[in-house]
């Protein structure tokens, strides 16, 4: 694992309240989804926070991202509106897709947020559609495509993977490998340790990073992204990683599958307290001020969630309306 990302205070700072941004979000959307007010199913980033983070933080305007069904942390990380977020959530006519695509399929282009999906491994493709539309118009534009330890086994990554290094495509796969493929152990799919390992067979480098250290994250990052940006194609990095909750709901624990404590063992190294510590002992924020930093963001998530709970639902008229474009 090479080394770690050195930020300035004002970066630091930037990279610390994203991942509470998220973070509070998230265990807001369980309560919602445990109260019954979230149809459908929820997927929770909990636990991951430093890699939507440290990957994102490397992006600009004209960079894309695709992602999986856990993909609330990836929105926000780019500049997802709280409101709009939670909006979709609830069901509501003010979310991202007026309501109508739930929890698995948030997207604003806008931000180069190109969607999550609920559907494995289904988000991979999309980001070399991305990446290939950077390379047809010319300029230095990277696609990030976001997937799970499962779906690197499923087809469409290996499919993926090996036309990226054949054209030499912009774009970065980033397997968050939290151990899991929803209740089955990567030993149970895979006899290999580490996905990265799998880049070699394409042509192209493979790394893996620690997933809970959101410098680490940044730094690997930050060295592919820049590969891509000067025409040395893709690159597939692996952080390691661990999502405290269940696969789908809120605190579920299915102990036939994980103990509470391999849970309890990773939630030590949680990347935010860590980071925190950290930043204290380098004197970029003290624990008075990470107080605050948390108090504001719950403050944040609150307000967005009820301004999303007195909005509309979407009516039957609204069924159809966003399916087809006219015309």
């Amino acid at each position: 694992m090479a080394d770690r990302y050195v930020p300035t205070i004002d970066q630091a700072r930037s990279l610390h309240r994203q991942m509470i941004r998220i973070r509070l979000f998230e265990e807001h959307a369980g309560a919602l989804a445990e109260a019954g007010k979230i149809p459908g199913f929820i997927h929770l980033y909990v636990g991951q926070e430093a890699i939507a983070v440290g990957v994102a933080d490397n992006l600009r305007t004209g960079d894309a991202v695709t992602s999986h069904h856990r993909g609330h942390g990836h929105a926000i990380a780019m500049g997802a509106d709280l409101r709009a977020m939670y909006s979709e959530l609830l069901g509501r006519r003010t979310g991202y897709c007026k309501g109508l695509s739930g929890s698995m399929h948030v997207s604003d282009s806008s931000i180069g947020m190109l969607g999550a999906n609920g559907i494995v491994g289904a988000g991979i493709p999309h980001a070399l559609g991305a990446a290939f539309h950077a390379r047809y118009r010319g300029n230095d534009s990277v696609a990030v495509a976001f997937f799970g330890d499962g779906a690197t086994n499923i087809g469409v990554f290996h499919e993926s993977a090996n036309l990226a290094a054949v054209l030499g495509l912009p774009v970065i796969f980033v397997c968050e490998n939290n151990g899991y493929a929803e209740f089955s152990p990567q030993s149970s799919q895979s006899l290999i340790a580490d996905v990265a390992d799998r880049a070699a067979s394409y042509g192209m480098p493979g790394e893996v990073v620690d997933g809970m250290d959101v410098c680490a994250v940044h730094a690997a990052a930050q060295r592919a992204i820049a590969r891509a940006r000067e025409g040395d194609g893709p690159m597939l990095l692996e952080a390691k990683t661990y999502r405290y909750y269940d696969h789908q709901g809120v605190k579920g624990l299915r102990k036939s599958y994980r103990s509470e404590e391999e849970v309890e063992q990773w939630r030590n190294r949680d990347p935010i307290s860590s980071f925190e510590a950290w930043l204290d002992t380098e004197a970029l924020l003290d624990h008075g001020e990470a107080a605050s930093v948390w108090a504001e963001v719950a403050e944040e998530v609150q307000s967005a969630a009820s301004f999303a709970d007195a909005q509309p639902e979407p009516d039957a008229a609204d069924l159809m309306a966003y399916v087809y474009a006219g015309g």
